[in-house]
C-alpha cells in the first residue's frame, strides 16, 4: 500500500513540504511545495494538524531503575553515592517479572513522547535474571519498537575495588558466553532490521580490564557495537587515575574501544585534548542532559565533540536518575543546557534534534533510520500544536522545543501505526500503570 502523509504543518526534512510517501515500511518519495506525488497512492493521510519529524532514537536508558523513581535513599545525591544507596535495593529485588513490567513501562513511555528506536543498557544479572535479554527483545516486539539490546555487565565488586555488590555481578565467562547467545539469537544487521545487539560492560570503575578488552573482541567478531559509560563524574576520572594509573579515554584505547563501533554514554570529563582523539576515532557520546543536570555530574562537550568528529546522540538515562523516560523532552533539555555551556547562538533547537534523530542513529551504527529522506525506514512522530503551551508560536519546528512538546499525537514506525490519538497501539496504559506501581512498592518496602 502507497500511503501519502499529506500536507503537514511543517516537515523536519528538505523537500518535503507537501508530505511523504510510505510503501512497505520505507520512505519512498518526498512531496515538495505545490507538488504531487509521482505516482498513484493507495490512501493518504491528512496531516494538516501535525508538525512531522524523524522518529526519535534513545541511545542509553537503565528501564529497570522505573522501579525506584525518586527513591527517598536515592534523592539529592550525586552519582558514586547515588548507586551505593540504589545498588543493593536493585540487586535484591529486580525479578523477571517486575524487569518485565518496567521495560514494557518504559518502552511506552518512550514510544508516545515520539521514540522508535531505543537502546537500553541493561547490566543487571542477579540470579534469576538471566533472561533478561530475552525479555527485553519480546517487549520490544510486542509494542512494535526498534530496539539495540544493549547486553552489560558487571563483574568488580567493592571487596575487588570496583563499586558493584556480589548479588548484582557474574563470572567473566559466564557473561562472555551469554553475550554470544544474544548475539547470535537477535543481532539482525540487515537494512530495517527491529532487533540489533551491542556489548556494554557497566563502567571502567564496575568491570575488570579483561571484561573489558574481551568484550571487546567479541564485538570485531559479530560485528556489533559497543557501549559503556564513561567520564560521567570527576569521581570516575580520579579512580581511573589511581587505579589504571590513566584517565578514562586512556584506559579505553589501551582494553580496544577506541573505535567507531562505540559510543559512550554522558562523556562529560573530557580534555581537548582526549576529544581531539575520541572524533579522529569516530567514537560516539550519548549526551544524557537530565541526568546530568539532577546528579550534578556536569556539562557534555557536544559543539566540541561534533566539531571534532564525534558521533553524538541523546539519551534519557536511567529513570531514577533522570525520573522520565521522554525523549522529546530531552531534546529541550539539551538545548537548555547547551546554551547555558556555550550560548544562544550555539545551539539551536536544529542540533538537539539532530542529536535525538540522526546523530543517535549514528551511534548505534545505523543508517537507515533517524532522517526523513528517500530510502529510510518510515520510522515518524507527529505531533500537534493545538495545547495552549504553543499559542502563538510562530516556527512550529522550534515550537515542540522551545515551547515544550512532551508527546507525540501519532507515531509510525515501519510505516505502521504505534500511537494514535496519543495513545499506543494494543498497550492498556491504565493497567500498565497499576501493575508497575504495585511493583515499584516493594522496592519502597525493600528500604
Amino acid at each position: 500500500m502507497r500511503l501519502w502523509i499529506k500536507d503537514p504543518i511543517a516537515i523536519l526534512a528538505d523537500g518535503a513540504e507537501r508530505g511523504v510517501v510510505v510503501e512497505d515500511g520505507r520512505i519512498v518519495e518526498l512531496v515538495g511545495a505545490g507538488a504531487e506525488p509521482a505516482a498513484p497512492v493507495d490512501q493518504t493521510f491528512d496531516a494538516s494538524r501535525h508538525v512531522i519529524t524523524p522518529g526519535l532514537v534513545n541511545t542509553h536508558h537503565h528501564m529497570f531503575q522505573t522501579l525506584t523513581r525518586a527513591h527517598p535513599k536515592a534523592i539529592n545525591k550525586e552519582l558514586f553515592p547515588w548507586l551505593e544507596a540504589l545498588f543493593p535495593i536493585w540487586a535484591k529485588n529486580v525479578t523477571p517479572e517486575n524487569l518485565r513490567l518496567a521495560t514494557r513501562l518504559s518502552l511506552t513511555e518512550l514510544l508516545m513522547s515520539g521514540c522508535t528506536t531505543v537502546s537500553d543498557h541493561q547490566y543487571l544479572f542477579p540470579p534469576g535474571l538471566e533472561d533478561a535479554m530475552d525479555i527485553q527483545a519480546e517487549e520490544a516486539g510486542a509494542i512494535g519498537m526498534r530496539m539495540t539490546l544493549t547486553r552489560g555487565s558487571l563483574n568488580l565488586t567493592v571487596e575487588e575495588g570496583g563499586n558493584a555488590i556480589p548479588g548484582a555481578c557474574q563470572d567473566a565467562d559466564v557473561i562472555l558466553a551469554d553475550c554470544e547467545r544474544v548475539l547470535s539469537k537477535y543481532h539482525d544487521r540487515s537494512d530495517g532490521s527491529m532487533l540489533q545487539v551491542a556489548l556494554a560492560p557497566c563502567a571502567p570503575f564496575n568491570v575488570t580490564k579483561r571484561l573489558m578488552v574481551e568484550t571487546a573482541r567479541l564485538a570485531e567478531t559479530y560485528d556489533c557495537a559497543l557501549h559503556t559509560h564513561l567520564a560521567e563524574t570527576q569521581d570516575e576520572v580520579d579512580y581511573c587515575k589511581s587505579k589504571f594509573r590513566c584517565t578514562p579515554v586512556d584506559y579505553i584505547e589501551e582494553t580496544g574501544w577506541l573505535t567507531d563501533r562505540v559510543w559512550v554514554a554522558h562523556g562529560i570529563h573530557f580534555n581537548d585534548e582526549e576529544v581531539g582523539r575520541l572524533g579522529r576515532h569516530g567514537v560516539g557520546v550519548c549526551h544524557c542532559p537530565a541526568s546530568n543536570m539532577v546528579l550534578a555530574s556536569g556539562m557534555c562537550r557536544t559543539k566540541e565533540l561534533e566539531a571534532a568528529g564525534a558521533k553524538v546522540g541523546l539519551g534519557v538515562d536511567g529513570s531514577a536518575s533522570n525520573d522520565s523516560s521522554n525523549l522529546i523532552e530531552a531534546v529541550r533539555h539539551a538545548l537548555m543546557i547547551g546554551r547555558l555551556r556555550y550560548d544562544a547562538a550555539s545551539v539551536t533547537h536544529f542540533d538537539a534534534f539532530r542529536w535525538a534523530t540522526e546523530g543517535s542513529a549514528r551511534c548505534l551504527r545505523r543508517d537507515d533510520i533517524g532522517v526523513i529522506a528517500v530510502g529510510k525506514q518510515a520510522d515518524l512522530a507527529f505531533f500537534t500544536l493545538d495545547e495552549l503551551r504553543f499559542s502563538g508560536a510562530g516556527d512550529p519546528i522550534a515550537a515542540l522545543v522551545l515551547c515544550g512538546a512532551h508527546a507525540a499525537d501519532r507515531v509510525m514506525v515501519k510505516g505502521g501505526w504505534r500511537v494514535k490519538d496519543g495513545m499506543p497501539v494494543g498497550v492498556d496504559v491504565a493497567r500498565l500503570r497499576y501493575e508497575h506501581g504495585q511493583a515499584a512498592r516493594r522496592f519502597l518496602e525493600a528500604i
